[in-house]
């Protein structure tokens, strides 16, 4: 059952079509090029997905923080979808410091930026370089949204908000539920974690979710007033248990629900007024 107030204001799609680590074995139309990411972008786009989650990869499809690479996508998907909002990444996977994602985005000045918390600031000796940074891309008026992992880094996410780290206005998060690594296929009662240790204070949350239980993951998501994000990086599977063709067609089996709930599904206007409003 929804929450009525949940489904009041319209919820943004994000598309997340290849992410870091799967390559063409696990699913022939996974994005790599350029090219084929911005397909997929307009794709998705069209589907309902208003945000590009991009990552972008090197010539042998390993995933790399690019910044030329990173240009040319984002050129590329506004030369076709202007109004798509593109968030790059600064996954590390285990190669990159905070140094160097860090360098990235200033290298690229993106609208948006995706970060992970227990990346960029790991302990107490990263937590200056952390802050300067984040401080950083609020005056650039850079959207950060932090990535959490469990409901420990959602603790230490409030913590560093309270001790002036993390600027109050960079209140994004983005809760993982499930993991990669280890094959950890995520379920609906994973949210409840994360959303306990919040206690509603996030002015704007986002969910992923590993597996083919994502479709269930993200009505749990909408039903609790979270938006979503959604794609072959986290899931290839429809809801009906069979697998997608491609990252589109998850979003257009999204959107069909929030449609099905009487909710909205924000455009790019919506998306921009949400995540940009300052105050």
């Amino acid at each position: 059952m929804c929450d009525s107030l949940a489904m009041t204001k319209p919820v943004i799609i994000m598309a997340a079509p290849n992410g870091a680590r799967k390559t063409k074995s696990d699913h022939p139309n996974l994005p790599l090029t350029i090219t084929e990411i911005r397909d997929e972008a307009v794709r998705c786009y069209y589907a309902g997905a208003s945000i590009l989650h991009a990552h972008v990869r090197d010539k042998d499809g390993m995933h790399v923080l690019d910044a030329g690479l990173y240009q040319e996508l984002i050129s590329e998907v506004h030369r076709h979808v202007p109004d798509m909002l593109i968030q790059i990444t600064t996954e590390a996977v285990g190669c990159y410091s905070p140094e160097q994602q860090i360098d990235v985005v200033k290298r690229v000045m993106p609208q948006m930026v995706s970060v992970a918390l227990r990346e960029m600031a790991p302990d107490e000796n990263s937590i200056k370089l952390a802050q300067k940074f984040y401080h950083w891309a609020n005056n650039e008026n850079i959207h950060v949204q932090h990535i959490l992992y469990d409901a420990e880094d959602v603790t230490r996410f409030l913590e560093l908000q309270r001790l002036g780290v993390i600027p109050f206005e960079q209140n994004c998060v983005l809760y993982v539920l499930g993991q990669y690594a280890d094959k950890q296929v995520a379920t609906s009662q994973d949210l409840l974690p994360f959303l306990q240790a919040a206690h509603l204070k996030m002015t704007s949350w986002f969910c992923c979710a590993f597996g083919e239980k994502e479709h269930d993951c993200m009505d749990a998501t909408i039903c609790n007033g979270g938006h979503v994000r959604i794609g072959f990086e986290n899931n290839m599977y429809l809801a009906n248990g069979q697998k997608a063709d491609s990252t589109a067609e998850l979003v257009q089996q999204c959107s069909k629900m929030i449609r099905a709930k009487d909710g909205n599904v924000a455009n790019a206007h919506q998306t921009q007024e949400a995540l940009f409003k300052r105050g």
